[in-house]
């Protein structure tokens, strides 16, 4: 590689959103969240609209009642009504602080951060470890979109282009290729070949109209369901 494709290759590295993209185990983790107002019941209704068994300690001297009836509903989160002290901090995985206060905000800010805790400012990205991007799901598929803090609007209109347009069988179609990835025998690359080949319909139908596009989505998990009967057919008989 020479100078010049090594330079582009460097600058190519440095631009754009460097975000890491994960998908945590919420529920294996746990969150304090600092903070019970509008900010605070958005964060919450976030964190458990995609992981409801998620253990949650909010701590805040005042609730917000719409925040105190969602968290009825959950029995993992728990409310402290107090003010916050720094060992609030001890135990936790996670810290949302969504307070309102910016003084306050960066006070808890700097006691979490040689606790190693990762951390989230709201309306603050130059202090936040993690952002709660807008995310897509359908079933099992979950799609995460990060404007990198820049944005929040476009990644909201962007979550409900692809709500609105992916048809609600792709869960479907997940759980049949799950089943056909399970049944399918011989080595990894015979495996990958065969499911790439179910799935290049996906790519092939991408110019179709949407009504088109969701009638061939009914269609491919009908076409997994019975390509997995054959196979277990031949397998076990």
């Amino acid at each position: 590689m020479n100078s010049q494709n090594k330079n582009n290759k460097v600058l190519e590295n440095n631009t754009g959103n460097q975000l890491f993209p994960v998908f945590l185990k919420l529920n294996q983790l746990k969150v304090l969240l600092v903070g019970a107002g509008n900010i605070g019941l958005e964060k919450l209704e976030a964190v458990l609209s995609n992981s409801p068994d998620t253990q949650i300690d909010i701590v805040a001297e005042s609730f917000l009642p719409k925040l105190i009836q969602l968290a009825g509903n959950y029995p993992r989160v728990k409310l402290h009504s107090k003010r916050f002290e720094a060992t609030d901090l001890e135990g936790h995985d996670l810290v949302i602080i969504a307070t309102g206060d910016n003084i306050l905000n960066a006070e808890i800010r700097s006691l979490a951060r040689p606790l190693h805790l990762l951390i989230n400012v709201a309306d603050k990205p130059d202090l936040c470890d993690f952002y709660l991007g807008s995310i897509v799901k359908k079933g099992d598929l979950k799609i995460g979109i990060s404007t990198n803090g820049k944005s929040p609007t476009i990644a909201k209109r962007l979550k409900e282009i692809f709500q609105t347009n992916l048809p609600d069988e792709l869960d479907l179609t997940l759980q049949q290729m799950n089943k056909l990835r399970t049944t399918l025998g011989g080595d990894f690359a015979h495996k990958v070949k065969e499911l790439n080949k179910a799935t290049e319909s996906l790519i092939n139908n991408s110019n179709e109209k949407p009504l088109a596009r969701k009638i061939s989505w009914k269609l491919l998990a009908a076409a997994f369901a019975g390509l997995i009967l054959i196979v277990i057919m031949f397998k076990y008989y």
